[in-house]
């Protein structure tokens, strides 16, 4: 059955922007751009195809992750993210610069505190990225996109209490390596 009530344009329009920053979050930004691309060529390909069983952005979102997840499971993604860390590796032996009040020589403590906030950030995406994609993908699906269990079930084609269990087991895995990886900073108050 071919739905004529479904505008291509008006569906890259309002989903685009929600389907990069997914993507964003699952494959990173140097890979985004081109999967968000992808994807809406498949959903240009397919939309006639589409019977509206589940919810457009639920069928949005199931494609978009089955994109990304085939990118992430390919060697030369495999290959990239390798040399990305070896190349963080070499990076992380830099030394960094401190912002100093020009005339007293201080800290700026706003400042201190901003790049405090901005390395827990990073730390905790970074934690975020190294989880298993099975894992990342739900917890991405269900913490940021806003999606119900049963909608993540319906995205990735498993079952309620499968998505229910990495769900948990994700955020498990998460906090725990927030806490060994994303130590706290001594706190410095605003001034």
């Amino acid at each position: 059955m071919i739905r004529d009530d479904l505008d291509f344009e008006q569906i890259h329009a309002d989903f685009r922007p929600k389907i990069q920053r997914y993507l964003i979050r699952l494959v990173g930004e140097p890979e985004a751009e081109d999967l968000t691309q992808e994807v809406f060529v498949k959903v240009s390909r397919a939309l006639s195809n589409f019977r509206g069983e589940s919810q457009l952005s639920t069928w949005l979102y199931r494609i978009a992750t089955n994109t990304a997840l085939d990118r992430i499971d390919s060697p030369s993604y495999q290959r990239a993210i390798q040399a990305q860390l070896a190349q963080d590796a070499i990076g992380d032996d830099e030394e960094e610069i401190e912002d100093q009040d020009v005339w007293t020589g201080e800290k700026t403590p706003r400042l201190e505190t901003e790049v405090m906030r901005q390395e827990m950030y990073a730390c905790v995406w970074n934690r975020l990225e190294h989880l298993p994609a099975n894992y990342r993908t739900v917890l991405l699906l269900s913490d940021m996109e806003g999606f119900a269990n049963s909608e993540v079930a319906e995205i990735l084609g498993v079952s309620l209490d499968a998505v229910k269990i990495r769900l948990h087991r994700a955020r498990a895995r998460l906090r725990k390596d927030i806490e060994m990886y994303c130590p706290p900073a001594e706190w410095v108050p605003d001034e």
